[in-house]
């Protein structure tokens, strides 16, 4: 039997999270330059999004390109930019051919004009499939998008569209710029570090997370079918007993 035939299909989480970390450290391990492991972690991509479309999970989010990410050399963002769009480019066959649709979460407007152009065309091109949800996270931070949130809410207050005292969880959420998709169930991040990186920070409140040491760029769809199983494996409990999630 194979790791994919021992997940149940009944008990997949709704929405997956990844923050695609170590590829500056497996292009050093190959003697090659950061970009080169940027690289070839299109590859780890291609695979887990087919492997997550293929289990019929709902939404995918990858940590793509955090708004801290900008302070990096301009050589690499540059690189890291030129690569989004010929990625996009070489991929949308593959996004249409597994039924995804491409969603952007994040400060697209920070984006050089050529990326936002092409990001804008692929997300055209699919947005009319019904599978999996491939969002990718752009210049994007979690403290960015709570930050988004409250100045949505600070000006409908302002308008007396709401009062103070009407301000809960929910309305909060509804303004975030992620307010489309659920929270994540699972997020996952590869290379060995266990945090997470300003991402999501609103959403994770009760989200399992799946550490490994293994570099994205040889994250593979096995890796992935794991983690899915890890998860099945565990009990949430949302802050009751264990007794209570039983009964």
């Amino acid at each position: 039997m194979t790791l994919k035939d021992k997940i149940d299909l009944k008990k997949l989480p709704n929405h997956v999270a990844i923050i695609m970390d170590g590829n500056g450290r497996w292009a050093k391990q190959q003697g090659g330059q950061r970009i080169f492991g940027h690289q070839n972690g299109v590859v780890a991509v291609r695979e887990t999004v087919e492997a997550a479309a293929e289990l019929g999970i709902r939404y995918l989010t990858l940590y793509a390109f955090s708004t801290e990410n900008w302070n990096r050399p301009k050589l690499e963002v540059d690189a890291l930019m030129s690569l989004l769009v010929s990625t996009l480019e070489q991929e949308v066959g593959t996004l249409l051919k597994n039924n995804v649709r491409l969603v952007a979460l994040g400060d697209i407007d920070s984006l050089p004009e050529e990326v936002a152009k092409k990001l804008e065309k692929t997300i055209a091109l699919t947005i009319q499939n019904t599978g999996l949800s491939l969002v990718l996270a752009l210049s994007y931070s979690g403290r960015w998008e709570i930050t988004s949130a409250a100045r949505k809410l600070a000006q409908l207050v302002q308008s007396g569209e709401i009062t103070p005292q009407q301000v809960d969880e929910s309305l909060m959420a509804s303004l975030m710029p992620s307010a489309f998709m659920p929270d994540p169930e699972l997020l996952i991040r590869t290379s060995g570090e266990s945090r997470v990186s300003n991402f999501l920070l609103w959403q994770i409140a009760y989200t399992e997370f799946c550490f490994t040491n293994i570099l994205w760029p040889d994250f593979r769809r096995e890796h992935f079918y794991q983690m899915i199983l890890d998860y099945q494996g565990r009990e949430r409990r949302f802050g009751k007993t264990s007794e209570q999630v039983i009964e």
